[in-house]
């Protein structure tokens, strides 16, 4: 028995999930929703660097990422702005995710850069317009 027909949509699902929590971190940054930043119920002081700059980002390409449109420009900016959270934010404290809380930026980071190399996957607004495309030129045309 092959699994080979649930690689796209468990794909999708993984970019998916992976986009909503992120663009999560945005709501919370940016708006003070879902807990506020760092858990204090308020939003990140605007302009503040880079806090205010990452909610930003986190918002604009977690969203990008969820719906599947400019998906892997979004996810190269996510991956490298987790990856700079990782090595100028954590790693002063030590050199391994576990003893720095660095967890979850080094997670993201990594998913992203997948998500980069990969794709969006079939359950994605880039497949739909690819789609599209390919049955728009395949109809006759008429005059």
């Amino acid at each position: 028995m092959t699994f080979d027909r649930f690689t796209g949509p468990i794909w999708s699902l993984f970019r998916m999930v992976v986009g909503l929590l992120f663009a999560c971190h945005g709501l919370a940054g940016l708006f003070g929703l879902l807990g506020g930043s760092k858990g204090t119920g308020e939003a990140v002081p605007l302009g503040t660097w880079p806090g205010w700059y990452a909610a930003v980002i986190q918002l604009v390409c977690g969203g990008l990422v969820l719906i599947g449109l400019f998906t892997r420009p979004a996810a190269i900016l996510a991956s490298g702005s987790m990856a700079y959270a990782y090595f100028v934010v954590h790693q002063k404290t030590g050199l391994m995710p576990i003893e720095n809380g660095g967890v979850t930026s080094a997670l993201y980071a990594w998913s992203f850069l997948a998500v980069a190399a990969i794709g969006a996957g079939p359950w994605s607004v880039e497949a739909l317009l690819s789609r599209r495309k390919v049955t728009a030129a395949a109809e006759p045309v008429t005059a």
